[in-house]
């Protein structure tokens, strides 16, 4: 927590950088200290210098989801980028434009037609297939292996692997979760055996957001496979409500907070602060976040700017003007609400970093 937060504006994003690395160093104990089983998904860090923080500790893939991301990514030096968000028209273009605009970074696209994968041939552009799971999200059905491996020896040359996001087996049961991620996967595995004997073979197989993770990890084919299996969670960068009680026990801490201010006092048991659903995004339902160091706080449903506040236990109502820290359950967009995210070291504000990769580039392509 802050020392003095008394000269901040809020609602502000916090974000601490010395547990972004600590989450970084739980990660790689996950993949058995290789960085190259771990190709996080920077929808979460939005920053250039946590993005270069990654980097630092020996990242070298990442994925993105818009051009924005992708344009973040390549500025902060990213070896290897996964566009992994189906592009056309004009997003493909500009697609094309950064990476021959940054040549020191590999970037790929994801495909799953052969229509789609004609505008890449010959743009210099990797193609990963995206292979639906069963999320029903985009990809092509995992039962058309035929499809698939004429839509690998389509792509020819630029074919690079699989995308195989599984982020629907997210259940609370780690046993459960681990069982039907296997299942996936031995399915998967069928694929990657009839996409080697059509001459194709996957050089990479990315799977698994943040809850399955860690059974990817457990799956003993993708550990000797004669490919590079990566997993893809972002969240676990800064991780939130949902993340920790997924992942529990693993060392994973909020790397990311938001400050807000107490307003008002609507009831005797109630109180409100800053921070609505725009700075903490209730996508993911409510309540919105857990205010941290208060177990008798819960917040209630927000509307664009208030957070109320019910007083269940024995504490007391917080006095107007005084300052609580929130912990989102789904940090994501709650980051991406921010323009700007103040550095926090050891309770100081240690510097202000824009939030690089918020939104999206302008229509026209210039980022906004």
């Amino acid at each position: 927590m802050l020392h003095d937060a008394t000269a901040i504006l809020t609602p502000a994003l916090l974000i601490y950088p010395e547990v972004v690395d600590a989450n970084i160093q739980a990660t790689l104990r996950l993949t058995g200290g290789d960085p190259d089983r771990w190709r996080p998904h920077i929808k979460t860090a939005k920053l250039g210098a946590v993005i270069r923080q990654m980097i630092a500790n020996g990242i070298r893939a990442f994925k993105c989801s818009t051009t924005l991301e992708l344009l973040t990514a390549c500025e902060a030096g990213v070896e290897d980028i996964l566009l992994a968000f189906p592009v056309a028209g004009a997003n493909a273009r500009r697609a094309v434009e950064l990476s021959r605009q940054f040549p020191q970074t590999r970037v790929s696209v994801l495909v799953e037609s052969p229509e789609q994968a004609a505008f890449w041939i010959d743009t210099g552009i990797g193609i990963f297939i995206d292979v639906n799971p069963g999320m029903n999200r985009t990809g092509i059905g995992q039962e058309l292996t035929g499809d698939i491996c004429k839509l690998a020896q389509q792509t020819g040359e630029a074919f690079r692997g699989i995308h195989y996001y599984d982020g629907h087996i997210a259940g609370a049961d780690p046993l459960q979760r681990e069982s039907s991620a296997h299942a996936g996967y031995d399915r998967l595995m069928q694929i990657v055996q009839a996409l080697t004997e059509a001459g194709c073979a996957p050089g990479e197989i990315i799977t698994s957001g943040t809850p399955a993770a860690p059974c990817a990890l457990s799956y003993p084919r993708f550990r000797n496979g004669p490919f590079q299996h990566r997993i893809s969670p972002g969240t676990v960068i800064y991780n939130d409500m949902t993340s920790l009680e997924q992942l529990p026990n693993l060392g994973y801490e909020p790397a990311a907070l938001v400050l807000a201010t107490v307003i008002s006092h609507p009831t005797p048991d109630t109180f409100t602060c800053d921070a609505g659903h725009k700075s903490v995004s209730a996508d993911s339902g409510v309540p919105t976040c857990r205010i941290m160091g208060h177990t008798d706080f819960a917040a209630q449903k927000p509307s664009e700017e208030h957070l109320p506040v019910r007083v269940n236990g024995a504490e007391t109502v917080p006095a107007i003007g005084s300052q609580i820290y929130l912990m989102p359950r789904h940090v994501c967009p709650t980051v991406n609400n921010f323009d700007e995210a103040l550095m926090i070291v050891n309770g100081e504000v240690r510097g202000v970093e824009r939030v690089t990769a918020r939104g999206h580039e302008g229509p026209l392509g210039k980022s906004g």
